[in-house]
């Protein structure tokens, strides 16, 4: 199975980052505790300190595709839409187990 790591960011306005935050908190907390997800976290922006950064690992797309289906993930994308001045496009990135492919990181 490939596992895939999820990235992607939303820049809150100055008047909705604490909601926005918040979302983004309680959206991270869920989805630690779907099966599949090895890792899910939301980091602010050192440059940008109105930009916050969402980093996710899921052991598959089963797991992801179940995560997006969720309705607390369509209420979280709804908040977003509400409170953010823009964000990025969600990025899904295959890795393959160690082992599986060549690297020229493998000696």
């Amino acid at each position: 199975m490939t596992m895939l790591i999820v990235t992607g960011s939303v820049t809150a306005r100055t008047d909705t980052f604490e909601a926005l935050l918040e979302a983004a908190l309680a959206h991270v907390a869920r989805s630690r505790t779907k099966p599949g997800c090895l890792t899910h976290g939301v980091h602010v922006d050192c440059e940008d300190p109105m930009r916050l950064f969402f980093y996710e690992e899921w052991a598959d797309r089963a797991a992801l595709d179940a995560h997006f289906a969720e309705p607390g993930s369509g209420e979280f994308m709804a908040a977003v839409k509400a409170l953010a001045q823009a964000s990025t496009r969600v990025r899904s990135l295959p890795v393959e187990p160690r082992g599986q492919a060549a690297s020229p990181l493998n000696h």
